[in-house]
């Protein structure tokens, strides 16, 4: 690993490390075939595919870093080109895994709609549009700010807009841990008992807090002295250490997210949560029940909701969510 000195004319700042790359490409490798095994084992690609193509996605990412660790040479047109790459591919990432998360915390909503603090059928589609624009400013941010050959003012531009993208993913982060607790506080409130709760929300917990971590990490690096001239080396010693020292690139970034990957290979919330979305826990806690909805949507109306991430043209069941939710608020204020 990098110990700090800086190369005058290397993409990375830094002489990278050339053995660290091939390992976590491997690993990533892995934990991608575990993936795309669990989805097709479980038939869950609507609900965790994400996962198989992310970890793939950082694969290549490795992959093209490990090519740059023998090629970074600032005047090649050819190391930058997949110095670039390697930094979109591995950069990209997180917030989809995020974006994950919140699409597990819908159908664990679904799963208990009663004591859901927001519509389960809303979860995906209103932050999964919020995602897509931190998606954008996180894409645009990492290619402009990974360009050395680009203007300092471009490359401070790029750092502005992942600053921005990382403000609101600690924003969606905070809103994700306070209606997971809501969730949380309702169903133990009640005394209810569900191996699917019990074990994938602190798996949720836990995936979030690595991709927290990982978010102030990245905001620390865009922080202080971060434009970088790469033809004048007391700049480049005056970077930010998070820049200069590849040790953090390793912990923060390459491993948090391999951990991350690896707990829903473990616990993929496939073996847990029903195929079908539209079985739910009994309200008393007893069992699953199964509430059949017809879909009337038209094939417009349909395509319509897979373009809007779900945001308009629903099928009915939000609306048989209110009335379940409506039906247990009723119940339990008799029984009081």
């Amino acid at each position: 690993m990098s110990h700090g000195e800086a190369v005058p004319y290397s993409l990375y700042v830094y002489a990278p490390n050339k053995i660290a790359p091939a390992v976590f490409a491997g690993l990533y490798a892995i934990s991608t075939v575990g993936h795309a095994y669990q989805c097709y084992r479980y038939k869950a690609w609507k609900l965790v595919g994400l996962h198989a193509a992310c970890t793939f996605l950082f694969t290549v990412g490795y992959t093209f870093r490990e090519f740059g660790a023998f090629h970074y040479s600032y005047f090649e047109d050819l190391d930058l080109i997949m110095f670039i790459l390697s930094q979109v591919f591995i950069y990209i990432c997180p917030p989809i895994l995020e974006l994950i998360n919140y699409n597990i915390l819908g159908h664990i909503f679904y799963y208990a709609p009663y004591i859901a603090p927001f519509p389960p059928g809303k979860v995906l589609s209103v932050f999964g549009l919020l995602m897509l624009f931190v998606e954008t400013l996180n894409g645009l941010g990492v290619s402009f700010a990974s360009n050395p050959k680009s203007q300092p003012t471009i490359q401070k531009m790029g750092s502005h807009l992942t600053i921005a993208a990382l403000a609101i993913q600690f924003v969606l982060i905070v809103t994700f841990v306070a209606l997971s607790a809501v969730f949380h506080w309702r169903f133990v409130k009640l005394k209810l008992r569900s191996r699917v709760i019990s074990t994938l929300l602190p798996v949720l917990y836990a995936s979030m807090f690595l991709i927290f971590i990982r978010c102030i990490y990245r905001l620390i690096e865009h922080t202080g002295h971060t434009a970088v001239d790469l033809s004048d080396f007391d700049s480049l010693q005056d970077l930010t250490p998070i820049l200069r020292y590849e040790v953090f690139f390793y912990i923060f970034e390459a491993t948090f997210m391999l951990i991350n990957s690896v707990i829903w290979n473990i616990w993929n919330p496939a073996r847990f949560l029903p195929a079908d979305y539209h079985t739910y826990l009994a309200q008393d806690g007893s069992g699953e029940t199964h509430a059949e909805v017809n879909d009337e949507r038209t094939r417009a109306q349909k395509i319509g909701a897979k373009l809007t991430i779900g945001l308009f043209f629903r099928n009915r069941e939000d609306q048989g969510y209110w009335e379940l939710k409506e039906n247990f608020t009723h119940t339990h204020a008799v029984q009081a």
